[in-house]
């Protein structure tokens, strides 16, 4: 019996693609951003009190014989401290809630594709495979970066209160729908 073991791996960060460190954060539920997580240097000329880099993470195997593969993956949602950055003067917790949105959109996007992932047929997977997972992938991370920023557009970067507590609401009932797909 000829076994076959195939392994993957892709980072992509919403605005970076090679991290300047090591440092992230994985998305807990019971552990929201903090402003010591911001890290990174405001920049100078910007009308933007804060920034979150956030991304995905994903990883697939294929494990098994050729009479039955399993699809083996790992999704994960990350946050770059490095490269996410606050006005000092402009730490609150209103703001702080609107950045953690902006993670919380991730994790919507990371339960997406393990939901997708987990409906594949892993028999019709194979070493091969790679440009099709891919494309899976670049589809959901296109969505993300879409649903960013009509976050941001919609809540006018934070200053629309009543468009942030809409997409407050939103996420919210997003994210417990693909509850089972939480990592």
């Amino acid at each position: 019996m000829k076994t076959f073991f195939f392994i993957f791996f892709i980072t992509i960060s919403s605005f970076v693609f090679a991290q300047s460190g090591d440092s992230k954060i994985s998305w807990i539920e019971e552990t929201p951003l903090k402003w010591q997580d911001f890290q990174g240097t405001p920049l100078e000329k910007t009308l933007f009190h804060a920034n979150s880099n956030t991304g995905l993470s994903y990883s697939w195997g294929l494990k098994g014989t050729s009479q039955k593969m399993e699809l083996e993956y790992k999704v994960e949602t990350l946050f770059y401290p490095e490269e996410s950055w606050v006005q000092p003067a402009s730490k609150s917790d209103y703001l702080l809630k609107h950045e953690q949105l902006h993670f919380d959109i991730s994790e919507l996007h990371a339960r997406k594709l393990r939901k997708l992932l987990a409906s594949l047929d892993a028999s019709k997977i194979n070493k091969d495979s790679r440009n099709y997972l891919n494309k899976l992938y670049e589809k959901l991370d296109k969505e993300r970066s879409a649903m960013q920023n009509a976050f941001d557009k919609e809540s006018n970067h934070s200053l629309n209160k009543e468009a942030e507590l809409k997409w407050q609401q939103f996420i919210k009932e997003e994210l417990d729908k693909l509850k089972d797909f939480t990592s």
